[in-house]
Formats: structure tokens, sequence, C-alpha cells
């Protein structure tokens, strides 16, 4: 996606700072230091991207704060800071209380609201985000809106910083995008990254345990996936009222709701590559597997609807939406036997696709799964993924993930920790080299088995210590596959 100019046009900070906060009282959302005619050309957090004329936002964070690199802002030719406390420099200083609120609501007013401009979708979950923005775009797609989707596959991060954000928003509008759709992850609400965008709907998947080294309690999870359904976000919300927290949100949030669910699937057919029912007396036929992908598919064509789109739009739509990479992503071979990439890395999705894959499995082939877990991230659900990897597979090869800074076999020995207690571990072994652990899998696999490479998913490296190695599941495969062939 090409913008037709790489930078919006400079501003005076002063009447920046005018457009942003028009309608409060002045010194009540911020106070103001320095020079009102500095100029602004561009908006960072990130001092290594500082260039001339950009406003610095002095962010606090976890392990580092902001306002200690703004000198280095400063030196890189910044104009203005915005800070959560005056500093000793003699520039334009923009003080308000919280920097990162502050740093969406100018940075759209900046891109001129560029969210405003366009039909954009959010949509939020435990599960599903990315493979239910894939199928949403091709609705989109289809019915001729010229449709970006952020997320998962775009970038670095699912959702950006709130400047980078509203920047590539700006910069979709500016290329003649139509419609954005969006994931929206729990890190990015707490973190206010959505700051400053408007949605025409928002959307609630699912939501298990995840990211507790970060939220502590499901509680406060839920909370922060909660935080979509208020109105300074959007008017419209779409609800899968067959999860629990889905109906929580039904009864608590306060903007207009619709619901769907998988009743309003009717004569459903899944297969390891796609799925189709009824729906609205129309058939539908997904180019994506699994049973849980179901109700993606469902939020898909529901979301389509409540916007608007023509049924005949959303049926053709779904139909060419073509494969999610490391989505229950089949894997095409001329083996008597079938290979499947799934990003699942949480116990909820885990035994989502162990579960749909046994539904759909040829009567007496077995489940050969290879997966780890990430380093550095949420501990406490390693023993729970091996629960239910020992209890939904009759093979697990316990392998490793992005170790990152820990060691891969403390990892794994988390991983196996409590198979013992309750089914045993004699169909459960540990190599640690993933692309063996694949081999093996692949090696040892027959006729009628599924062998399900979990966790890492769409994932083009293996972060090992400090290196970043090029890694991805379904090419590994398939050069295995290859060499059998």
């Amino acid at each position: 996606m090409e913008a037709t100019t790489d930078m919006v046009a400079p501003q005076a900070l002063g009447k920046l700072l005018e457009t942003t906060y028009a309608g409060h009282l002045p010194g009540v959302m911020y106070t103001s230091i320095g020079s009102p005619d500095a100029i602004v050309r561009d908006i960072t957090n990130d001092s290594t991207q500082v260039n001339r004329d950009s406003m610095f936002c002095c962010v606090v964070g976890d392990h580092t704060d902001g306002h200690d690199f703004a000198q280095d802002a400063l030196n890189a030719g910044a104009s203005a800071l915005l800070v959560e406390r005056k500093l000793p420099f003699d520039c334009a200083q923009i003080v308000v209380t919280d920097t990162r609120r502050a740093m969406g609501e100018i940075s759209s007013a900046f891109y001129d609201h560029p969210s405003k401009k366009m039909r954009v979708v959010g949509i939020t979950g435990t599960n599903g985000k990315t493979t239910t923005a894939h199928l949403l775009g091709s609705i989109f797609r289809q019915q001729g809106l010229n449709t970006e989707v952020f997320g998962t596959l775009s970038g670095a991060r699912t959702t950006p910083e709130s400047c980078d954000l509203q920047r590539s928003l700006w910069q979709a509008s500016n290329a003649g995008v139509q419609a954005v759709v969006m994931e929206v992850t729990s890190h990015a609400l707490v973190l206010q990254r959505i700051v400053g965008t408007q949605f025409d709907a928002v959307v609630f998947l699912n939501l298990s345990p995840e990211h507790l080294d970060f939220h502590k309690t499901v509680e406060k999870y839920f909370a922060a996936k909660a935080t979509l359904f208020d109105k300074q976000f959007s008017s419209l919300g779409f609800i899968n009222r067959d999860d629990v927290h889905g109906r929580l949100l039904l009864d608590a949030t306060e903007i207009n709701t619709v619901s769907f669910g998988l009743d309003d699937a009717k004569d459903l057919e899944v297969t390891a590559s796609s799925h189709s029912y009824v729906w609205r007396k129309k058939k539908l036929h997904v180019p994506v597997g699994g049973k849980f992908n179901v109700s993606n598919s469902l939020a898909a064509a529901t979301v389509a609807a409540g916007l608007g789109v023509d049924v005949v739009d959303i049926v053709s739509g779904l139909a060419a939406a073509g494969t999610v990479a490391g989505r229950f992503q089949s894997i095409s071979n001329e083996e008597p036997f079938d290979v499947i990439v799934d990003y699942a890395h949480t116990p909820d999705a885990l035994q989502r696709v162990l579960d749909t894959t046994r539904e759909i499995i040829t009567p007496g082939g077995k489940i050969i799964l290879v997966f780890g877990c990430g380093g550095d991230r949420d501990r406490a659900k390693r023993p729970m993924m091996g629960m239910v990897a020992a209890l939904g597979a009759d093979r697990v090869i316990v392998t490793s993930d992005n170790p990152r800074s820990e060691e891969p076999s403390d990892i794994a020995q988390q991983i196996t920790s409590g198979i013992d207690d309750v089914v045993g571990r004699s169909h459960v072994s540990v190599e640690l080299d993933r692309r063996s652990a694949i081999e093996l899998a692949v090696m040892t696999a027959r006729k009628g088995d599924v062998v399900i490479i979990a966790g890492k998913g769409h994932e083009t490296t293996q972060t090992i210590g400090n290196q970043v190695l090029p890694f991805n599941d379904a090419q590994v495969a398939n050069e295995l596959i290859g060499a059998l062939s």
C-alpha cells in the first residue's frame, strides 16, 4: 500500500492542540509550554524514529520511561515533547496527565481523523481474530470496497501504537482504501493504542485464559476486552452469544448489539480444508477447515449483513477468501496422511484444534501433535497445554516454540509436569529441535493419520536466545514431506 505522499502537511503546534481539544477548557486536558508556533511534521514515541520537527511522546512503560529519552529526541530534531511532567529543556512541551491517551488523541487530529473517512471494523477475542478479519475483508472486497486488513499478518504488532496506527490509517485513506478490518488485542486496549479511532462496528469472538502474565486475572483480561465496546469507539457491536463472556458482554454493554451463534448455521459440514452451512436460507462455503472456524465465518457474515452488505456478496466473498496462513492450514501432499499447521498457542485453542480434528479424522486414524510453548511468556499455561495435548492426541511430541531467553528443556519440563498424574506419558516424547520434531511426526505418520503442528502458525522465524532464525512450520513440513516422496 503506497500513499500519494509520505508525510502529512506540517502543522503549528498551537493549531494542532486547538483542533485536538476543541471544546475543552484550556489547562484541563493539557498545559502548553513554549512557542505555539513550533512546527509538527510527525508524531512518534520511538526516539530512534525521530526526524526534524517530530513531536516526541514520552510514554511511561513498565520497564522504560520515555522522558529519559527526551534529550535524544531533541538532539535528533524533535520540535515538541508530549510529557507527563515538565522537563528542563527549552522547547515546546505539552504537559498531560496521560501521554498514552493524549498521543492517540493528538495523532488522530494530526492525521485529520482518518478512521472517519473509511469503514473500520475492530475485532477482539482470544482466538479467531486473524481468520475473522481475513474473511470479513474478503466480503468487503467482493462488495467492491478497496480493503486492508491490519493485524497479526500485517505488522510487528497486531495492533500498533496509536501514533503508528493513525499514520497507517491515514496512509490507507490517502491511497484510496475504503475499508479497514482491524484486530484489536487486549494489550492494545489497556495501553490505549486505539484511542482516537472510530469504528463502524466492533466484534467480540470469545475469551479464554491468555496473557495472564500481563493481565494477572481472567477478570481483568475480560475487562480489557470489554473496553472496546464503549461509546467512545463505536455505537454498534457484534457479540458471540455461545461464549459465556460474550453473554456477559451482551448484558453489560450500553451500545447497540447484534449476537451470533452456532445455531445460526444449519446443515453444517466440516473438513480439514473447508466448511459449509446454510445461513439465512443461503448456502455458505468457506475454504477454511475446522469446526471452530464456523464461529469465525458466522461472525464475518453477521457483521457484513449488519453493515448493509448484500447476502450475495457475503456468499461470494466467503467462497473467495482462500486459506489463512497458519490457521488450520492444510498442507497439500501426496502422502496418505494429512498435515495441519495452526497457530494454537493457548489451552483453549489447542483443545479446539484437537476436537475438530477428532471429528473429521478417518476411523482408525491417529492424531500426532507437535507443539511447544513460548519463552518469557505466561508460564502458568504450560502444564495446562501439556494436559490438553496428552488427553487429546494419540502421540505428542513436545518441542521448542520460541524459547527466547529461557532454556528449552525447562519449558518442556513444565509442559509435561502434570501429565503423569492424569494420563501417563507413554505416548509423549520430547524433541527440542523443532525441525527434528516435525520430521519425527511425518516419518511415523501412517494412512489416515493427521499430523498437527501447533503454536507458531504463520511465523517465519524462531527466536532462540538472542538469535532470530528463519523457520516456517508450513515450509519445513513441505520440505520433509517432499523428502518422504
